[in-house]
This record gives structure tokens, C-alpha cells and sequence, in this order.
């Protein structure tokens, strides 16, 4: 790892190649796994701000879920908010169009219903945030359904942090971005 202002950056995020392929998992991230989304506290409030905006975009199940339990809860094991899931699968945002799983949140963002355009959390991903101390770290997450993407990231010679920069600028900052590129170049000109 290495520190980046406030940051802790795993070597994997300039290392490990990463491209979604939304043509070979159809956006399974929404739909799988043991918890949803984590949510900033901060974001808790601007997606209820705006969660009407939004409704509109999400799928039946995930309408009733969230119109019944909400949009999120405390999950038991970081005790920090993630959002709610439908049958604890598909988060209770995810919307479905020709097989494949999209965000509610982001097509409501995209048609300009909203300023908020989707969980950082997923924005980020496959990056996962944590704190150590008072540092944010920075970790690179590996999971099977996003094989296709590592295959498609080494095939375009696409870093996790390129891919990312985007994202990555939301949360820290342009300025963190640049410092974080040229620590990746100097890494790549002078090897492991």
C-alpha cells in the first residue's frame, strides 16, 4: 500500500487490469452477492431527498420492498448502511431491460431526475473503501462474475485506477487523481 493524503492505496488498484463487460455478466454486481450496497451516511438522506424521482426506475419487487421495509438498513456486520435487497439478492434499486440488471438511481440520474447519480460504494467498484485509523483505504475486490472484466482490462492494457478516474475524481478529487497517476507511472517504469 501506499499513502495518498488521508488515502492508503493497495498496489492491485494500479496493478490488476479491469474493464466492466456488461455484455458477459449483464450487470450481475446489482443482483448478487451477501449485502447491498454500502451507503455513506451522507448519501442516506440525498437519496431519500430524491427516492420518488427515482421509484420510477426501479423494478416492481424493488418498489414494494423499499415502499414496505425502505431503501436501506444497517448491516449487522460493519454496522453501516447498505441498501435494502429483494429476496437478499438484487438490490431494491436495480431495474431490468433485455436480460441485463441496470441501477434505478443512475437512469433517473441520466435522465436528469436527479443530481445524485448513483452510491459511491458501486460507482467505485471494484474498489472497496475502509477505515483504518484515520485513513481511508483503498482496496482492489475480486469476484468471480467480474472475470470477463479483468480478461477485458489486460486485453485493452487497462489499469483498475484508469478505468476508475471518473469515480475515483468524485470521491478524492482531481488533485488526489493526478498524484495517484504518477505514483502508477513511476510504479510501471520501474517494476515490481
Amino acid at each position: 500500500m501506499f499513502e495518498i493524503g488521508e488515502t492508503l492505496v493497495s498496489l492491485e488498484v494500479i496493478k490488476e487490469a479491469f474493464i466492466c463487460d456488461l455484455d458477459a455478466c449483464k450487470g450481475a454486481c446489482c443482483v448478487e452477492g451477501d449485502s447491498g450496497a454500502p451507503l455513506l451516511e451522507e448519501e442516506v438522506p440525498i437519496i431519500s431527498k430524491d427516492l420518488d424521482k427515482i421509484l420510477p426506475y426501479v423494478d416492481e419487487k424493488g418498489k414494494a420492498l423499499i415502499k414496505s421495509v425502505g431503501f436501506y438498513e444497517i448491516d449487522h456486520r460493519d454496522n453501516e448502511p447498505v441498501t435494502t435487497c429483494v429476496n437478499n439478492k438484487a438490490c431494491s434499486f436495480v431495474s431490468y431491460e433485455n436480460g441485463y440488471s441496470f441501477c434505478g438511481i443512475e437512469q433517473a440520474f441520466n435522465d436528469k431526475k436527479t443530481e445524485f447519480m448513483k452510491p459511491i460504494s458501486c460507482h467505485l467498484y471494484p474498489i472497496r473503501l475502509s477505515k483504518v485509523g484515520r485513513f481511508t483505504a483503498l482496496n482492489y475486490h475480486r469476484w468471480e462474475i467480474c472475470s470477463p472484466a479483468c480478461v477485458l482490462g489486460k486485453k485493452e492494457k487497462t489499469a483498475v485506477y484508469k478505468f476508475l478516474k471518473d469515480p475515483l475524481i468524485r470521491a478524492f478529487g482531481e488533485e488526489w487523481y493526478n498524484e495517484l497517476s504518477l505514483i502508477a507511472e513511476e510504479y510501471n517504469r520501474i517494476g515490481d
